[in-house]
């Protein structure tokens, strides 16, 4: 894999096979998780929906108190590393902005944001996939909500949790006791003939693929409790690698439908719009 890495000593960016790609060892990302980060998929050399994760990682940077990130250069850093990594389709391109070299401990430094750009492959994703809540919940009144951070350990722990259940990913509810999201994804169940996410105020991220799915297939946002899961007729997850997958079973109920009508729908509707419009 070849990066594209700009601040932490690289200037305006530089393309460089990843072993050479170093960062200084106190870089705020590394000490205390300090960063912002978007996963976008690359079919063919084209990102897919760049625009609209170039902003989310403008506003996820907003919101953690970074310095507004240079889009610009990121979006020529992303083409300059789909080009170095051409032989990789479909590709999983990863931005990383960090607060730079710090102090050890909590308090930034005054220097520049880090960049990274890593291409990668995007592993083939299954039809669908069983789901395991985990026994503790998301803060949606805390200062991370809704912000996509570096700070991911939660996530892994989660995701430990359902795969020790064979599941293949972990659901959050909120404090509240409602639907919040999964560790990687949003999530869209349908009660009462009704196709239902959870509310950005429940506290999930602001899935991109989740924004267009209800753009594009409808869908409405309301709390979802989770004692409803018990009678969801169909369930699906969204997010940049999965696009729209249905779920199978929850915490090993089968939905024994999966795909039912209305996620093949929002699935048909999906693939059909994005094979259209790759920066929608």
């Amino acid at each position: 894999m070849r990066v594209w890495i700009a601040g932490a000593g690289f200037g305006r960016g530089e393309v460089l096979a990843e072993e050479e790609a170093r960062i200084p060892a106190l870089d705020h990302g590394i000490t205390v998780g300090d960063g912002v980060f978007e996963t976008v998929k690359g079919v063919a050399g084209r990102p897919f929906a760049l625009s609209r994760h170039l902003r989310r990682l403008a506003r996820s940077a907003a919101g953690l108190g970074l310095p507004e990130p240079d889009l610009e250069l990121l979006a020529e850093g992303v083409a300059r590393a789909v080009e170095a990594n051409a032989d990789t389709d479909p590709s999983r391109i990863r931005i990383t902005m960090t607060g730079g070299p710090a102090p050890l401990g909590s308090e930034r430094g005054a220097g520049e944001p880090t960049y990274i750009v890593g291409v990668g492959p995007f592993p083939p994703i299954p039809p669908s996939v069983p789901v395991q809540t985990v026994p503790w919940p998301r803060n949606e009144t805390g200062a991370l909500a809704g912000l996509k951070t570096t700070s991911y350990a939660d996530n892994v722990l989660a995701l430990k949790y359902a795969n020790e259940r064979g599941a293949s990913e972990a659901v959050f509810a909120n404090t509240q006791g409602n639907l919040c999201e999964g560790t990687g994804s949003n999530m869209f169940v349908v009660l009462d003939g009704r196709l239902v996410t959870p509310p950005l105020s429940a506290g999930p991220l602001a899935g991109i693929t989740r924004e267009l799915v209800l753009e594009w297939a409808g869908g409405e946002e309301a709390d979802v409790p989770m004692a409803d899961l018990d009678r969801v007729s169909e369930a699906f997850l969204t997010s940049t690698g999965r696009d729209v997958q249905a779920i199978s079973a929850i915490d090993g109920r089968d939905l024994p439908a999966a795909p039912g009508p209305v996620t093949r729908k929002a699935m048909d509707v999906f693939t059909e719009r994005s094979a259209a419009d790759m920066d929608p």
